[in-house]
């Protein structure tokens, strides 16, 4: 069975243009998106229905023309809100897109604050609020051009980007003393990591803590901060998010699914299951055959 990602390393657009729009529907192309965090900016614009958008432990929900931005390695998960639909774009851009010649001074003044934590924004930005309004037109034209942006488009598409970092960086603040230390940040994805690599075993609070070099009243502390949930609860929505992935995509016997995903209780595999998705397993396969 294929990892769910936690960190993202794959290549958004192509190498020489690392860029890209991505078009997602919850929950018909997928019930979800799970914790993860990737080295381009991102910005999710909601277009139509409901989601919701979880950074680093805040989770806003979306209506149509709101807006959540991303920094680069910002902890991120996009989830269905209660029962409705949401449909949304993700544009995805890498900051080398704005690098220029080497000792570039706008690279450095503008984007390398981004980069090393000495700048932030805010991250839920509604329809018709400041930052919001100055963006909107860039990225209705990046909407407008995302099927040709990398044969014919590639001026218009560079140019939306740095009027979207220009009023990034209007409305950016100071970080110092908000979010995490480098050390504290870098042994934390060690937990995220031992779940990716280990989901289907048993696993224990204290043997992530562990593994983070934290005492597990410490570690248990910095993860819900570093996350939004407890560990364990992490823990749970991770299995039960490569089970829906199994139900929607292979033949599996469901009490096998709940075997590879570290679910050994079926009974309660299913209650879990039911409280995150609103139906058992089975019915939940048979839904998503039907549509």
């Amino acid at each position: 069975m294929e990892h769910t990602p936690v960190h993202e390393t794959k290549t958004h657009g192509t190498a020489a243009f690392p860029y890209t729009v991505y078009h997602g529907r919850i929950p018909e192309f997928i019930p979800s998106f799970p914790l993860h965090w990737h080295d381009e900016f991102e910005l999710i614009y909601c277009v139509r229905g409901r989601i919701l958008v979880t950074v680093w432990g805040r989770t806003y929900s979306l209506g149509a023309k709101d807006l959540v931005v991303i920094l680069p390695r910002g902890v991120h998960s996009i989830d269905r809100f209660s029962q409705e639909t949401g449909e949304y774009f993700n544009i995805m851009f890498h900051p080398s897109l704005f690098t220029g010649p080497e000792g570039d001074s706008c690279y450095v003044k503008y984007v390398l604050p981004f980069l090393n934590g000495e700048r932030t924004v805010e991250y839920f930005h509604p329809a018709g609020s400041c930052l919001n309004q100055a963006v909107t037109p860039g990225i209705t034209s990046l909407l407008k051009h995302r099927r040709s942006s990398y044969s014919t488009h590639e001026l218009l598409v560079k140019s939306c980007l740095f009027l979207i970092l220009h009023c990034l960086n209007q409305h950016s603040t100071a970080a110092e003393g908000s979010g995490f230390s480098p050390l504290s940040y870098g042994r934390l994805k060690n937990a995220l990591y031992y779940v990716q690599h280990s989901y289907d075993q048993d696993i224990s609070v204290q043997t992530a803590a562990e593994k983070c070099g934290f005492s597990k009243s410490h570690f248990m502390k910095l993860f819900r901060e570093f996350t939004g949930m407890s560990f364990n609860a992490y823990l749970i929505n991770y299995r039960l998010e490569l089970a829906a992935r199994q139900l929607s995509e292979t033949k599996l016997k469901v009490i096998d699914i709940a075997e590879n995903c570290g679910f050994h209780n079926h009974s309660y595999f299913t209650r879990a299951f039911r409280k995150k998705y609103g139906k058992a397993p089975l019915e939940y396969r048979n839904n998503g055959m039907e549509r």
